[in-house]
């Protein structure tokens, strides 16, 4: 199973100002790159906060929604999925069902928690020409030290540019 972490940052490093902070910040260029990737990976595990902040699932492919009371929610089947199963075991149903590939697209303590479990393969950054000051950052508030090499990188925008790293394993 390869394993994606996605991520917008503004310039100082932050997902977003509040947990509820809808992804409009982002650059046209950016989501149009996230749809293309999780649509070929066909599934993304985020979190109910990021979840909730989108005005509606995202078409085209599974939405795997990590909450601690999955039973509080309906699920869509095929499309919206409820679970308070570590991302091992995630990981390990989705194998199961056939896929391949899995896009993590956050929040922090949902990167976090795949970080923090070694199933991270690459970190996608897209850093977007913006500053918060505060908010939220990548892996949250907690101390975590994540070892990447630089893949790739290139300009989606013109003052939009991407990352790719692979995470080094110890």
């Amino acid at each position: 199973m390869h394993v994606i972490a996605v991520a917008a940052v503004t310039a100082d490093g932050r997902i977003g100002r509040h947990p509820l902070d809808p992804p409009t910040w982002t650059s046209r260029e950016d989501k149009r790159m996230f749809a293309a990737v999780s649509r070929q990976a066909g599934v993304v595990v985020m979190g109910r906060a990021t979840f909730e902040a989108m005005p509606k699932p995202l078409e085209g492919r599974l939405n795997v929604v990590l909450t601690a009371h999955p039973a509080a929610f309906a699920p869509v089947p095929g499309r919206v999925e409820y679970t308070a199963d570590p991302p091992a075991a995630i990981l390990d149903g989705l194998a199961r069902r056939g896929y391949a590939e899995v896009i993590v697209g956050g929040g922090a303590s949902v990167y976090r928690q795949f970080f923090a479990a070694g199933l991270v393969d690459e970190l996608w950054l897209t850093v977007e020409p913006l500053l918060f000051g505060a908010g939220i950052s990548l892996l949250g508030d907690e101390p975590a030290e994540v070892r990447l090499r630089l893949i790739e990188h290139s300009a989606l925008a013109p003052s939009t540019i991407q990352l790719k790293y692979a995470v080094e394993r110890s």
